[in-house]
C-alpha cells in the first residue's frame, strides 16, 4: 500500500502536516489509549497528485491570484468538475481502494470518508461543517464518489468565503481524508471540556449525531464540574434519529418513539466515563477541547478531538433582567443585543440587516454565510456541540439554541438580548 495511506495506528498517521489535524487527531486519540473506530488516514499528497495528474495546477494558481471572483470562476469551476468527474490516477485509487477493502474485510460494516483539510480542526479556524463527511458508504462507486467530493469540498463556495475570513486560498491548503468504519451508533453526542462557568459539557441524542451537528433537533445536555460529576441534567427533544444500514443510500432518519423523545440518552455512569475521556482528550492536546462521539455496543468511540476557543463571561446591563425571557443551551460566546429578525425560511435571509439577532427554527451550517453580520443568533433546534455553535464561538458571536417557539414568542423587530453563556434570550416589547 502507497506510502500516503496509512493505518491510524501507525505512528506517522499522527502527523498533522500531512494527513490534516482531524486525521492526525484520530491517531494521537487512538495511540493515547483512547477508543476509536480504526480505520486510515489519507496523506493530502495523494489531492495535489490528483491535480497534478489533470493538469489542473494553472487553474489553481490562476484561482488563487485573481483579484476578483469573476476572474476565478472559471478556474474554480475547471477544478471542481474535474476533481468530480475526472477518473482518479492508478498509483492513488489502487492504495484507496485497497484500505477500503481491508476495512470491509476486518469489520464487514458501512463506511465512512470524512474530510481532513489541513487547515481544519485548529483553535480559531475549525471549519465546522464547512467541508464534506459522507457515512454509510456500501459500494466501491460510493467510496470512490465521497474521495471525489471531499476533494473537491476544498473548492465550494461555502468554504471558500470561510477561508476568505480567515485571509487563506484553496491553493495554500490541500485535503487529506479520514476513512473508518461506520459506527453503529445507538446514541451519539459532543462534549465540551471546559465551559464558561468552568464545568464541562456533554450533548447526546440517539442514533448517529449528524443530527446534532445540522442542528436539526434539541440533544439532551448535561453540564459536569471538573471532575467529572454530574451537575444538571436538560433532556432534549429528539424528535428523530439518523441511521445507516446495508442496502440503503445514505444515512435516513427515522422518528423517534414517543416515551424516548424526551427520555436521557445517557444514564450517570455513562456520562462519567464520557467525562473522563473529555479530560483525557484535552491532556492529550494540552488545551480544551471540543469533542464527538458515539456509542455501540461495544461502548463509546472517539470520532473527534479539536481545540475549542472559549472566553470569559461579558455581564449585561442589569436592565435586561427586568424583561421576559426564556432559556436554551449556551451555544456562543458573551453577549449581543440588537433588532429583532425573525426568519421562517432561507429565503427570507435577505432581510437581515447588519447588527441584527438572527430569530430562526433551525441552525444548520448553512447558515455561517450570515454570522458575521449578526449581532446574536437564536433558533429553536440545535445545541452547544452543533456545528453552527462551533464557529458562532470562533467569532465570537452569542448564540442560544434549543429555544422553544423562539419564531412565535419573540417578536420580529423587538430589541433583543442574547446570553450566549448563560443560555437565556430577553426581550423588549
Amino acid at each position: 500500500m502507497a506510502q500516503f495511506v496509512l493505518g491510524l495506528g501507525e505512528v506517522a498517521a499522527a502527523d498533522a502536516t500531512r494527513f490534516g489535524p482531524k486525521a492526525a487527531n484520530q491517531a494521537a486519540l487512538g495511540h493515547a489509549g483512547l477508543p476509536i473506530p480504526g480505520g486510515y488516514a489519507v496523506d493530502a499528497a495523494a489531492y495535489w497528485i490528483q491535480l497534478e495528474s489533470l493538469g489542473l495546477m494553472d487553474s489553481v494558481r490562476a484561482a488563487a491570484t485573481a483579484e476578483l471572483f469573476e476572474d476565478a470562476r472559471q478556474h474554480i469551476s475547471r477544478v471542481r468538475i474535474s476533481l468530480f468527474d475526472e477518473p482518479i490516477v492508478p498509483e492513488v485509487l489502487e492504495p484507496l481502494l485497497a484500505a477500503r477493502q481491508s476495512l470491509v474485510d476486518r469489520f464487514g460494516k458501512l463506511l465512512v470518508v470524512r474530510s481532513s483539510a489541513l487547515m481544519e480542526d485548529q483553535a480559531g479556524s475549525t471549519f465546522a461543517g464547512q467541508f464534506e463527511s459522507f457515512l454509510g458508504l456500501e459500494s466501491e462507486d460510493d467510496f470512490i464518489t465521497a474521495v471525489r467530493a471531499c476533494w473537491a469540498a476544498l473548492w465550494a463556495s461555502r468554504a471558500r468565503q470561510y477561508m476568505t475570513h480567515h485571509h487563506i486560498t484553496p491553493a495554500d491548503t490541500a485535503m487529506g481524508l479520514l476513512i473508518q468504519p461506520l459506527v453503529e451508533a445507538r446514541a451519539s453526542g459532543g462534549g465540551m471540556s471546559l465551559t464558561a462557568n468552568n464545568g464541562m459539557l456533554l450533548t447526546a441524542t440517539w442514533g448517529l449525531g449528524s443530527a446534532i451537528a445540522q442542528g436539526e433537533i434539541v440533544p439532551d445536555r448535561y453540564d459536569l464540574d471538573r471532575n467529572g460529576t454530574l451537575r444538571d441534567t436538560v433532556v432534549g427533544r429528539k424528535d428523530h434519529s439518523v441511521h445507516c444500514v446495508h442496502h440503503q443510500v445514505g444515512p435516513s432518519a427515522q422518528a423517534v418513539a414517543a416515551p424516548r423523545v424526551q427520555e436521557p440518552c445517557l444514564n450517570e455512569k455513562q456520562i462519567k466515563k464520557l467525562g473522563d475521556l473529555l479530560v483525557r482528550a484535552e491532556d492529550l492536546l494540552g488545551k480544551p477541547v471540543e469533542i464527538e462521539w458515539a456509542q455501540d455496543e461495544t461502548g463509546f468511540k472517539m470520532l473527534q478531538a479539536r481545540p475549542l476557543k472559549m472566553e470569559p463571561a461579558q455581564v449585561p446591563d442589569e436592565i435586561w433582567l427586568r424583561h421576559p425571557g426564556i432559556k436554551g443551551h449556551p451555544s456562543g460566546i458573551g453577549w449581543g443585543s440588537g433588532r429583532a429578525c425573525v426568519i421562517n425560511c432561507e429565503c427570507e435571509l435577505g432581510r437581515l440587516a447588519p447588527g441584527d439577532i438572527l430569530v430562526t427554527k433551525v441552525a444548520g451550517p448553512a447558515l455561517s454565510q450570515v454570522l458575521p453580520r449578526v449581532s446574536g443568533v437564536v433558533a429553536e433546534l440545535g445545541g452547544s456541540t452543533s456545528h453552527l455553535a462551533s464557529l458562532a464561538r470562533e467569532r465570537g458571536i452569542p448564540m442560544v439554541l434549543g429555544v422553544p417557539e423562539a419564531t412565535r414568542k419573540i417578536p420580529d423587530g423587538a430589541q433583543v438580548g442574547v446570553d450566549g453563556v448563560m443560555g437565556v434570550v430577553r426581550w423588549i416589547n
